[in-house]
């Protein structure tokens, strides 16, 4: 770690660990000084206004949950990609319908699949209980659950250093050190303190400022950004600046990777408060107006498949099959027969028709253990839009 660069930082000190070996940054409680400059103003007008245009769409949908599953996925497969996993969102989805051998990427899919677990629960638990340092920790558990990171302490904050660098650097080749266990300890309880606070702070700049915290603290041996991503969703639902859980930043710091770290980074370092936060705010106003172009996007397509079923002989139950095809569009009779509560029959006559319709097409090219894939719903979920 570059000693020289943190040396004057308004964000922080630097500390030396109790051996003695080496130096790290302990980050100030929140909040800052903040000068509000007009880009900083601009950013956050223009995020407040996209956020309250997709909190209305969320509040008008008659079943938000048709948009919700593939929001939550889409999220978990761009979360991980920023830490390195290949899984696709096809990937995903096959291994949600239990169709190993349809895996290009067997070995990520698992950790996709945990962030999606975590998120789901986190989510499930806010509706009776604030956001904690226990809850973090318990979303850590089902985040690391059975994949590679998972001799690193899962649920547990972190008892020894860890260390921010170039893939084999060591803690003298760090980039960044985070604060030793004892400041990390006292970082996350000053951390925990500010989420419940009652402060004048408009609550997106807040966030930008928890989720800059909470990397610099890094309490887990592994899994911190993903974490730390995550709960941004958590805290949008919680402070209730969305009706429904449809914003997700990863594709814009995806997009973005470099500036996004450097600008973390930056802020340890320098201060630099008004640019990491109004990076974070373009980055909300973007997907908020993402989430809506793409909300609509797939509304649209659910319409145009339920006018084209929706006849005299046309059963309710085709139309649910309709309608499952956005939680599953990859998926088998199987899942169908679950889904619904129909014979195995019933459930192929559905597939069968959505298929000579060309809503599904049939990717294994087997007699038996068929599976569907409803490719304009995928394209619809994957697309990039605005370009």
């Amino acid at each position: 770690m570059d000693l020289e660069t943190f040396r004057s930082s308004p964000s922080g000190r630097l500390v030396h660990s109790i051996q003695g070996r080496y130096w790290a940054f302990a980050p100030s409680p929140l909040p800052p000084q903040i000068d509000w400059g007009s880009d900083l103003v601009a950013a956050l007008s223009d995020a407040d206004r996209a956020l309250g245009e997709l909190s209305g769409l969320g509040r008008s949908m008659l079943n938000p949950r048709l948009l919700i599953v593939p929001f939550v996925r889409r999220e978990a497969v761009l979360s991980s990609r920023i830490e390195g996993t290949q899984a696709s969102l096809s990937d995903l989805y096959a291994y949600e319908a239990q169709q190993m051998p349809l895996l290009e990427h067997a070995p990520d899919v698992r950790e996709v699949h945990n962030y999606v677990r975590a998120l789901e629960y986190g989510l499930e638990r806010l509706e009776t209980l604030p956001l904690s340092l226990r809850l973090v920790r318990e979303i850590h558990a089902r985040l690391m659950e059975g994949v590679r990171g998972e001799r690193m302490t899962p649920g547990e904050f972190r008892r020894s250093q860890n260390w921010i660098g170039p893939p084999g650097a060591t803690l003298n080749q760090a980039t960044y050190v985070p604060p030793p266990v004892d400041e990390m300890r006292a970082a996350l309880y000053a951390l925990e303190d500010f989420l419940h606070r009652e402060t004048a702070l408009p609550p997106l700049v807040r966030l930008g400022l928890i989720h800059y915290q909470f990397e610099a603290i890094h309490p887990f041996l592994d899994g911190n950004g993903r974490v730390g991503r995550l709960l941004i969703t958590l805290l949008l639902c919680r402070w209730e600046l969305l009706s429904q859980p449809l914003l997700y930043l990863s594709a814009y710091f995806d997009a973005h990777r470099q500036t996004y770290y450097d600008l973390l980074l930056s802020v340890s370092q320098r201060g630099m408060w008004e640019e990491w936060l109004a990076f974070f705010l373009r980055g909300a106003a973007s997907q908020a107006q993402d989430a809506v172009a793409r909300a609509w996007r797939m509304q649209n397509l659910r319409e145009r498949y339920r006018e084209q079923f929706q006849t005299a002989r046309a059963s309710a139950r085709l139309l649910q099959t309709v309608d499952l095809l956005f939680a599953r569009p990859i998926l088998t009779v199987g899942q169908v027969v679950e889904k619904l509560g129909v014979t195995i029959p019933t459930a192929q006559g559905y597939v069968d028709r959505l298929e000579e319709a060309g809503v599904l097409r049939e990717i294994t090219g087997q007699a038996r253990n068929r599976v569907y894939r409803a490719d304009e719903v995928l394209e619809a979920i994957e697309a990039v839009l605005g370009e």
